[in-house]
């Protein structure tokens, strides 16, 4: 790694924070993980296992947990920040008075703020003012990443030494770290991905096969990199693993929440059934009426965003909303190569011969 130990800590008590922490020491690194659970931190330190979230995985001695924010932000040089969206910002707001300029903060949270639409790193950004923030996404099950399955992750930011620092407290043999500078398409790849996710374990409910699969996630891919080019993202960032990369894992495997909210629903059990049943946070849920609405406002084409959104807040059955989707409009493939509007044109022409193209 490197000659000097790095410290790190990890806000937050969930199974990729506390596969992240076990890592971090796996490394070498002073690893100090803050919870709420008084009974969590006693079960880490004892028994060196998260038995809420992650009960099979034996965690690295060395991590050492508390629910004192002060002392586990003391001296760190890193600090993940792993705490669900909708808790996102109070958590980093207690955390303010001991975090410092020179420390590398990152979150590793896939979500959207409804206030203001904020990603987590701009939450950030905006509560402490700093230059090292990044974020780490990617196809990164926890419970595989804790079993030290071969995974791949990337840390965005446009600080270089942000990126160096994450690559070095957490690339190891099993879990590769690349960089990005985009940091704003990594991060919203990987809170999009999550509508998806739900849309593809309705379909595998519903009895869809593999080739309903594969058109599903890569018209989500089209979607996803349409919405966020409109808001200023790099449109190759969604070729890497934070974004075609985490749209495969987490429309394919049951491990993943969003997916086993689809799947419930899919089943005909309502968003409240669904959610109850899963026991965990899926953010995908609240991610779809908040892209649903941001993409009405900004008037971007999303008609899978769209079709979710009837089927978790509007009831219209799932299966209905696939035969509908099936009959939208057909469109560009990869819009990058060729445009929306120009299909669009050749088949308002081709539907009235005599009408005069100006392009």
């Amino acid at each position: 790694m490197t000659d000097e130990r790095m410290t790190v800590a990890v806000l937050g008590g969930g199974s990729f924070g506390t596969a992240l922490a076990s890592i971090a020491a796996d490394n070498g690194c002073e690893v100090h993980q803050w919870l709420r659970d008084a009974s969590l931190v006693e079960s880490i330190n004892r028994d060196h296992r998260n038995p809420r979230y992650l009960p099979d995985y034996v965690i690295n001695s060395a991590v050492v947990a508390s629910t004192d924010m002060s002392k586990v932000l003391d001296g760190a040089d890193v600090v993940l920040v792993a705490i669900p969206s909708k808790a996102f910002a109070d958590v980093v707001r207690q955390a303010r008075p001991w975090l410092k300029p020179e420390q590398t903060l990152v979150s590793t949270t896939k979500g959207i703020q409804e206030d203001g639409f904020k990603l987590m790193s701009q939450i950030l950004e905006d509560e402490t003012g700093f230059s090292h923030v990044g974020v780490l996404s990617g196809p990164n099950l926890a419970s595989e990443v804790a079993d030290k399955q071969l995974t791949a992750t990337v840390i965005a930011s446009q600080d270089a030494t942000t990126r160096s620092r994450i690559q070095a407290a957490l690339g190891c043999d099993y879990f590769r770290v690349y960089a990005s500078n985009d940091r704003y398409g990594v991060e919203l790849g990987g809170a999009l991905k999550n509508i998806y996710a739900i849309a593809a374990g309705m379909a595998a409910a519903l009895g869809m096969g593999e080739n309903t699969r594969s058109m599903l996630m890569t018209r989500a891919l089209a979607e996803m990199s349409r919405f966020a080019v409109a808001r200023g993202a790099n449109p190759m960032t969604f070729l890497g693993l934070a974004g075609v990369g985490d749209l495969i894992v987490t429309c394919s495997s049951q491990l993943s929440r969003n997916y086993r909210v689809g799947y419930a629903l899919g089943q005909g059990k309502t968003l409240e059934e669904a959610v109850e049943s899963l026991g965990q946070v899926a953010e995908g849920v609240n991610t779809v009426r908040l892209v649903r609405d941001k993409a009405r406002e900004d008037n971007v084409y999303m008609p899978l965003a769209e079709g979710l959104f009837q089927v978790l807040f509007e009831g219209v059955p799932a299966r209905e909303m696939a035969k509908l989707l099936m009959r939208g409009e057909q469109s560009s493939d990869v819009e990058f190569v060729l445009p929306r509007e120009h299909v669009q044109q050749d088949q308002r022409q081709a539907e009235n011969p005599g009408e005069r193209s100006d392009g």
